[in-house]
């Protein structure tokens, strides 16, 4: 029974994986593969530092795809070759291993399955998010701080590196904003669905009488810019501003003025940087996020503007998408995907592959339906 369990579930898993590999196309990386090793060796490729990078991260990225699909290929047709010797040989221990790798396959697998759905126009890039709290005083400023934690975390558990650029300390507890960005392919199109506002209902630490509190951050999450999206800023349509970098509390992070602070006088926007040493690197890291934020607005104007033509009067999904239940009981709900989980403490401490996956098949579905 358990030999016939195994093999239905190695069937599954086959018909998923060759639907992937249809999206994947190995052939077609391979031959892009082939194409961006020749570029990589070319004698004056690091002429050009930036368009260098560019390739050779490319052609790791693409490197990395293929054996990812070609190991997982490779692991399910053993395991098949394993459950049928355990089989015929009535191997319990090796029915038992064959079993584990199944485990693992079904995971790794499903994982595979959502990267192929994000074939969005930025969705390979790094991302930038940017958390504040709103709503609910110093408890939304204390819960903006346990996202940011959330998030790093969640990075962390993935081996995905980090750079937070500026953090602006709430007065009491917690924090009114920060910025970090996420070095890693895929990190926009991956944590894009997580953009909107989550809603934290706890007992307040923060009140004497102990009572229940409702409050609120909002996530931003924006694709990293890239020498070909053409965001032009005249330097007369920017303000530069350089301040004394802070931590909590007012202690001092900096003794000179490095910190920045840019505003786009056109639009409002404004962002900081304090995180780097020099008022140099934080203004190139505060520019790299004003072009994200522009290129952002702009995405927003034309998909406006292709609502219009269609007729399109919707809400963005992106508002209201996920309540955080603390008290009196513990649940942590996606508004769009129906997706819930009462293990909040895991889901604080970074493990939310579960909630980003449900939304990147339900954001799928809906682009689907669209069509």
């Amino acid at each position: 029974m358990a030999e016939m369990d195994a093999a239905a579930r190695i069937g599954e898993l086959d018909t998923t994986l060759s639907s992937v590999e249809k999206v994947i196309d190995p052939d077609s990386l391979r031959d892009q593969i082939s194409d961006l090793e020749q570029q990589a060796a070319a004698p004056d490729l690091w002429d050009d530092q930036a368009r260098a990078q560019q390739v050779t991260s490319k052609l790791a990225l693409l490197q990395g795809e293929l054996r990812r699909f070609e190991s997982l290929r490779s692991r399910l047709d053993d395991v098949a070759v394993l459950v049928e010797l355990a089989a015929e040989e009535h191997d319990s221990d090796a029915l038992a291993e064959a079993k584990a790798e199944v485990d693992a396959l079904e995971e790794q697998i499903a994982a595979l399955e959502v990267r192929t759905l994000l074939a969005g126009e930025y969705d390979e890039r790094e991302a930038l998010v940017t958390i504040r709290s709103e709503a609910g005083g110093v408890d939304a400023a204390d819960w903006a701080e346990m996202l940011l934690r959330m998030y790093l975390r969640y990075c962390e558990r993935h081996g995905w590196g980090t750079e937070v650029f500026d953090i602006s300390y709430a007065e009491e507890a917690g924090i009114k904003s920060a910025t970090f960005q996420v070095k890693a392919p895929y990190a926009y199109g991956t944590l894009s669905v997580e953009q909107g506002t989550h809603r934290l209902v706890r007992i307040s630490p923060f009140d004497n009488q102990g009572r229940r509190q409702t409050s609120f951050a909002g996530v931003e999450v924006l694709p990293v810019t890239e020498q070909t999206d053409h965001i032009d800023i005249p330097d007369n349509e920017i303000r530069i501003d350089v301040f004394r970098s802070s931590g909590p509390g007012g202690q001092s992070v900096n003794t000179t003025d490095s910190a920045v602070r840019i505003t786009h006088l056109p639009t409002g926007i404004v962002v900081s940087c304090q995180n780097e040493k020099s008022q140099i690197q934080n203004r190139a890291a505060a520019m790299q996020v004003l072009q994200s934020r522009l290129l952002e607005r702009r995405r927003q104007e034309e998909r406006a503007e292709l609502d219009a033509l269609k007729g399109d009067n919707a809400g963005s999904w992106g508002n209201q998408m996920r309540s955080y239940v603390l008290h009196p009981y513990q649940m942590v709900k996606d508004l769009r995907t129906e997706y819930e989980t009462g293990n909040t403490g895991a889901v604080l401490d970074g493990a939310i592959d579960e909630l980003v996956e449900a939304g990147i098949r339900w954001r799928r579905q809906q682009a689907d339906g669209q069509q």
